[in-house]
């Protein structure tokens, strides 16, 4: 062979040798390595291994909407066992929720609470006394059941992590530089629930069934704490919240 033609070839047998490997590694690698296996699991487990997942975890964060009972509420909340604190926004009000075992606080503004009597007045009394305080709620207000479940970690991910229909999978996503595994209910319209493929297979994101919401997990596991409002900061209204 004339050495002028001696590199050349020898350049196009390496590129061929490369593009072999390129392709033998594109065709033989595996999708689970470096994962924690979940992609591998049928959908029903899948659901299965997130929700113990999700249970034994001491605290999230949970950031989105829910649509109940015709209304859409807008959550930023922090979760743990024993309480939980956060923001909730329905139409143009917004009021925070802080829940310290079983005693809920209320904390709005006075535009919250005022709101005709029906007996003439304004409620504007009320208003006054609750504006910017921690209001607590008796356990036998309406208010209590209607906004606790906000604040119980437990109650409120055993009712949002169970898609509906029939399970299956819909491939691999990423959310945050984070991949995921997604799963859904009657291909979608029973909802979907992207699930974390790096360490603990914790639910990253929920769409409900039926455009009830989407949510969003974050910050599995990171603990805080709740700790009851100080006197100056309280009313204890001592009767039936004013509804609002």
């Amino acid at each position: 062979m004339p050495l002028g033609r001696t590199r050349p070839v020898t350049a196009l047998c390496a590129l061929a040798v490369t593009g072999a490997a390129v392709l033998t590694g594109c065709g033989g690698g595996d999708p689970d390595a470096g994962t924690n296996g979940v992609g591998k699991l049928s959908a029903d487990k899948i659901q299965a291994r997130t929700r113990s997942a999700a249970q034994g975890a001491s605290a999230v964060r949970l950031s989105g909407t829910v649509v109940t009972s015709g209304r859409t509420y807008r959550l930023d909340m922090r979760l743990r066992d024993d309480g939980g604190t956060g923001s909730v926004t329905s139409g143009a009000d917004t009021f925070k929720l802080l829940r310290v075992g079983t005693q809920l606080y209320l904390k709005a503004d006075a535009a919250f609470w005022a709101q005709p009597d029906g007996k003439g007045g304004d409620g504007s009394g009320a208003a006054a006394k609750l504006d910017g305080k921690y209001v607590k709620v008796p356990q036998g207000d309406p208010a209590y059941k209607k906004f606790s479940g906000f604040t119980d970690k437990d109650v409120l991910l055993s009712g949002l992590l169970t898609l509906h229909g029939s399970l299956a999978t819909d491939g691999r996503h990423t959310l945050a530089s984070t991949p995921t595994i997604r799963i859904t209910g009657d291909h979608g319209s029973g909802g979907t629930l992207d699930v974390s493929l790096k360490g603990t297979p914790y639910p990253l994101a929920l769409t409900r069934a039926g455009n009830a919401g989407t949510l969003r997990f974050s910050d599995w596991g990171a603990n805080f704490t709740v700790t009851e409002p100080k006197d100056s900061e309280t009313v204890d209204y001592g009767q039936q919240l004013p509804t609002s």
